[in-house]
């Protein structure tokens, strides 16, 4: 039991004379020290650091906020323009329809007045071809009677 209280004094002088953790007046200015530099990085570096990241934040977040907004603009625009397109194809298609059907009923008009042009030519053609008929049947029915005169002639006056 004596040799405790030896024991005890003997590693308190090996404390003194600096050992690991020195608990004397130099704890505590380290702790101020320590105190100071971090007010110091957090004036100095961490603060500014601190506002450029939350500007950048800020700078990003209104930038992700206007591309959206405009991404939503122009897919109102894409179907607006796409609505547009499908009325204007619409409306062509109708203007072709009735440009097809306003062509055909010109076209069966123009077929039907060629056609009685036509049925007129022949009738005037056949007209005329009744005539020369006749006139060529008068003209061989004078010279048949001509002729048949002369052969009655002939044959009396042998």
């Amino acid at each position: 039991m004596t040799r405790l209280p030896f024991l005890l004094l003997q590693l308190s002088s090996s404390e003194a004379e600096g050992g690991l953790f020195d608990f004397n007046t130099t704890l505590p200015l380290m702790a101020l020290q320590f105190l100071a530099l971090t007010v110091a990085l957090n004036l100095i570096f961490y603060k500014p650091i601190a506002y450029i990241l939350d500007e950048r934040d800020e700078y990003i977040r209104n930038s992700l906020t206007t591309a959206s907004m405009s991404l939503l603009r122009a897919n109102e625009l894409t179907q607006q323009y796409e609505q547009k397109l499908a009325e204007s194809r619409k409306k062509a298609q109708s203007i072709i329809k009735d440009s097809q059907q306003e062509a055909q009923k010109v076209v069966s008009v123009d077929i039907k007045k060629a056609q009685l042009d036509a049925e007129k030519l022949v009738a005037e053609a056949y007209f005329q071809l009744s005539m020369q008929k006749e006139n060529a049947l008068k003209t061989l029915e004078n010279q048949v009677d001509a002729l048949s005169d002369k052969i009655k002639l002939k044959l009396l006056n042998n």
